[in-house]
């Protein structure tokens, strides 16, 4: 199959009209608030309410279970805009749909789709998914959390840390070993409901260095008791659904990363255009203008790179090689372009006046988030046999 321009692409009606959308959104109503709720740790639940409305919840999510029926393109379009203004509603988005939403689409029944995918896809609810454990680190597999059959209904017993959205969240899909000797084979993923389930508490609400409208959380579950028919998929196919789910998510995590460093980049053009020392812009000197163009081209690099990982998705293709690719070059992108920027703006960078101090600080996290750059480059290196 031969790949079409990504121009091609990018440039269809539906595909323009729903970044245009979300852009104009965003510059209207996130705009104003993007430092304010940074300063205050506010997760900003009257935007989501107001995606909702828009039906960008559900993007990649199809109609039948109250989605917008779009391809994951569409979805690294909005992802990338949002991230352009706030990287943490940019996060708490993306952690909503690609880990919250998709694997109940993508591995859930029929009942499970009306009754847990609907609400989150049409915006009435806020998704999580809870993989990460306090000692487990870059080794997602090495897990404690338990969950043990009793009856018909499984006893969940366990900690999970770093949880985005939890404390916000309807819905949290929970991996947890039910088979301790299986390994890989023995990891389960469960729907567990954080309002009525008992057992289920928030146990701390991380304050972070960057990207503080989003929240960070830590999870205990105490003996949380969980109907059978809220596991996901079969016993023992956690783990391939993670994998599955992580292919999806880098792609998103690497628009978001894209847009964090759209956002930096043209703050820093902006400034160096109007800002004058010794009698003209600082744009005209060739150490400023060096520094924004690299910035250009680290961005445009990263696009692409994206864009390739989102349409291989859309193809039903073997991605893991093309997301790991574009999540780890977005993100040091992200963080290289914010730097820049900070510098660009001199003492005005650093103050919270101007943005690029907020995109250096968000944009550290997309280096550490669904997979560490090192993790990254373990993953394509095997992709690519060595």
């Amino acid at each position: 199959m031969s790949e079409p321009g990504l121009l091609d692409v990018i440039d269809s009606e539906e595909h323009r009209m729903i970044r245009d959308t979300v852009r104009e959104f965003c510059e209207e109503e996130i705009e104003p608030i993007a430092q304010e709720i940074e300063n205050d740790h506010r997760f900003p639940e009257e935007i989501f309410e107001q995606l909702g409305e828009l039906d960008m919840m559900g993007v990649p999510v199809s109609m039948e279970y109250g989605g917008l029926g779009g391809d994951q393109f569409m979805y690294a379009l909005v992802a990338e805009e949002l991230g352009r203004i706030s990287g943490g509603i940019g996060l708490s988005y993306a952690a909503h749909v690609s880990l919250g939403s998709k694997p109940i689409e993508l591995f859930g029944t029929e009942e499970q789709k009306e009754e847990w995918l609907k609400p989150l896809a049409t915006g009435e609810g806020m998704g999580a998914w809870a993989l990460t454990e306090p000692g487990s680190g870059s080794d997602a597999s090495d897990m404690d959390t338990m969950a043990v059959k009793e009856g018909d209904e499984y006893v969940l017993n366990g900690t999970k840390q770093f949880i985005t959205n939890a404390n916000v969240a309807n819905s949290v899909l929970v991996k947890a070993v039910t088979d301790p000797d299986a390994g890989y084979g023995g990891i389960s993923t469960f729907i567990v409901d954080p309002e009525n389930d008992d057992g289920f508490e928030i146990s701390t609400v991380w304050d972070k260095m960057g990207l503080n409208s989003s929240p960070t959380c830590e999870i205990q579950l105490d003996d949380v008791r969980i109907p059978e028919d809220r596991l996901l998929g079969e016993e023992g196919e956690g783990w391939e659904q993670t994998k599955k789910t992580l292919d999806g998510g880098r792609v998103s995590i690497a628009a978001l990363s894209t847009g964090l460093a759209q956002g930096a980049y043209e703050a820093a053009r902006d400034y160096s255009t109007e800002r004058e020392q010794f009698g003209q812009p600082i744009s005209e000197f060739d150490a400023i203008r060096d520094k924004v163009v690299d910035m250009h081209r680290k961005i445009e690099r990263a696009r692409l790179l994206t864009h390739k990982a989102a349409w291989t998705y859309d193809q039903g293709e073997e991605v893991t090689r093309e997301s790991a690719l574009a999540k780890l070059d977005a993100s040091e992108a992200a963080r290289e372009v914010a730097e820049e920027a900070v510098q660009t703006l001199g003492g005005y960078g650093y103050t919270e006046d101007f943005a690029p101090q907020r995109f250096y600080r968000d944009a550290k996290l997309m280096e550490i988030g669904e997979g560490t750059s090192e993790i990254q480059h373990l993953v394509i290196g095997r992709e690519i046999g060595i």
